[in-house]
């Protein structure tokens, strides 16, 4: 389980045990919690968001791709090997990817290669209300999209995952 903070101690906090806490809210990524933390006080969890988004948006191209690669394919080698971070398997798990039919395995296997292939990134979706059959469609009607459109879905993907995760960290209702 995630520890859960409220959002007046979590502006309380020292900068490194802030930067601590948020690193995992946007993958692999804790630069971003860093850049917020000298920002706080924040008024809600919908401001600390913003300003993560706003970072990110700051950030240009090089970093955002670098933020898009750092997110583990769904069902895919990190999976497998028990690597995933602990809200990437909470997530990936919640939606049952890690009880694939074998084909399902399969069928995620080609989409991630064909995807990665194109795009030069994982597929991100926000898994959080899907399903298995769902996430099957939506990753073969995206493998559709041009790369600039995929970047900014991506992004958009990441977004409301970071804001989910916060949600839950904060203990705050969707």
């Amino acid at each position: 389980m995630t520890r859960q903070i409220n959002l007046q101690s979590l502006n309380t906090l020292g900068a490194e045990e802030f930067s601590r806490l948020l690193g995992g809210i946007f993958e692999h990524s804790p630069w971003i919690a860093e850049r917020v933390a000298g920002r706080r006080p924040f008024a809600s969890l919908e401001a600390l968001h913003t300003a993560m988004v706003d970072e990110v948006e700051a950030a240009g191209e090089a970093a955002q791709l670098a933020l898009l690669r750092a997110h583990p394919e769904l069902a895919g080698k990190a999976a497998v090997r028990g690597e995933l971070t602990a809200e990437s398997s909470r997530e990936q798990g919640g939606v049952g990817l890690d009880q694939c039919t074998s084909e399902e395995f399969a069928r995620l296997q080609k989409l991630n290669a064909d995807y990665n292939a194109k795009f030069g990134f994982p597929f991100i979706v926000a898994v959080r209300g899907h399903t298995r059959a769902s996430i099957i469609a939506l990753f073969e009607q995206r493998l559709a999209n041009d790369r600039a459109s995929e970047i900014q879905e991506c992004l958009r993907q990441v977004y409301r995952i970071g804001l989910l995760r916060l949600q839950d960290l904060l203990q705050h209702p969707a």
